[in-house]
């Protein structure tokens, strides 16, 4: 998945699956939040109290479904980040599984972040260090 580098194994449970006998839509969400947090993790190292002091809020999210998903299908999340303003960001992101030795997209879409102070309960500039590690990672490939 190109120009996507971040990607996050996404394990797959019984209690994902609905009716239907696929992952139910609402646990693409779980999916995507797991990749976004491993993606700021590994590419910004916000350490792990990032959300006790300021860090980031879901603005607005894009979900575009394509296929389904199976118990059994291997998947992954893929993360980029495809705008930084002053205080928000968008992370695009792609949900895919592996079928026969390829990839193939079952959802995408994007996430609109804002850096938020969780002490003076308003929004804030995203810090100089983790815009510079965003850019550092994204021009990369």
């Amino acid at each position: 998945m190109q120009p996507f580098k971040h990607k996050v194994p996404i394990q797959l449970r019984f209690k994902d699956i609905d009716m239907m006998g696929h992952v139910n839509n609402s646990n693409y969400l779980t999916f995507i939040e797991l990749a976004r947090v491993k993606y700021f993790d590994d590419v910004v190292n916000t350490g792990k109290n990032w959300s006790r002091e300021t860090g980031i809020i879901l603005a607005r999210i894009e979900i575009d479904y394509k296929l389904p998903i199976f118990l059994h299908d291997t998947v992954f999340v893929y993360t980029r980040c495809s705008r930084i303003g002053n205080k928000s960001l968008t992370l695009d992101w792609a949900i895919v599984r592996e079928k026969a030795s390829q990839e193939e997209v079952v959802a995408q879409g994007n996430a609109v972040l804002v850096c938020y102070d969780y002490k003076q309960d308003k929004t804030i500039p995203i810090p100089d260090e983790h815009r510079q590690a965003i850019e550092r990672w994204e021009s990369q490939l």
